[in-house]
């Protein structure tokens, strides 16, 4: 059996008390690179914000992972209550504060029961999930946690998803990881008035 994905952040860093360490660019300030880049961002996603306030700084790379982002959201093979799930254990592995604020209503939309996002949460293993539920997040726990899957977890993901589902995991996993970095790096802020959602001093 998988154990609990582990938590790899530690030392109970509360980014409602530090500072963001690289906002976005005043508009006047931003080059035509990034202010292209910001219009298509917002003509899809409403307004510029989460990792992309700071991924802007870098207008290619943030190009790049927009369209990724995209793929990911709405083209992925995978169900879309199989990539919540993803990214909620991706979130929860780096204790990824704005990453889990944001997952939970689109997990909850896409079908991920409360009492598994609450097991996540917490680090246990959920109770009652649905086959292929239970074949992810061995899967993903398994890679988050020892950098790899054994050969077993390997060949139940390849059967229940196929060769393209299987990398399509791969896929979300890295990109969640990615935006996790990022905002814990920077330290991406919360709106205002919103708690920290997780604890991150495990």
């Amino acid at each position: 059996m998988t154990t609990p994905v582990k938590p790899l952040m530690s030392g109970g860093q509360c980014f409602s008390v530090l500072p963001d360490r690289m906002p976005a660019p005043a508009q006047e300030e931003m080059s035509e690179a990034q202010k292209k880049v910001v219009a298509d961002l917002t003509a899809t996603r409403g307004e510029l914000r989460g990792p992309f306030t700071a991924i802007i700084h870098s207008p290619k790379l943030a190009d790049r992972l927009q369209h990724l982002g995209a793929f990911i959201r709405y083209d992925c093979s995978l169900d879309l209550r199989i990539n919540r799930i993803v990214s909620l254990m991706v979130a929860r592995h780096w204790s990824a504060q704005y990453e889990w604020w944001v997952a939970i209503p689109f997990a909850l939309k896409a079908g991920v029961r409360q009492s598994i996002i609450d097991a996540i949460a917490d680090n246990r293993r959920p109770e009652d999930m649905a086959a292929d539920e239970a074949i992810t997040y061995d899967f993903v726990g398994e890679l988050l946690n020892h950098k790899s899957v054994s050969d077993a977890t390997y060949a139940r993901a390849q059967d229940a998803f196929g060769k393209t589902g299987v990398m399509d995991m791969l896929g979300v996993t890295g990109y969640y990881t990615m935006q996790a970095m990022i905002t814990n790096t920077v330290r991406t802020q919360l709106p205002p008035g919103e708690a920290l959602p997780l604890r991150s001093e495990e």
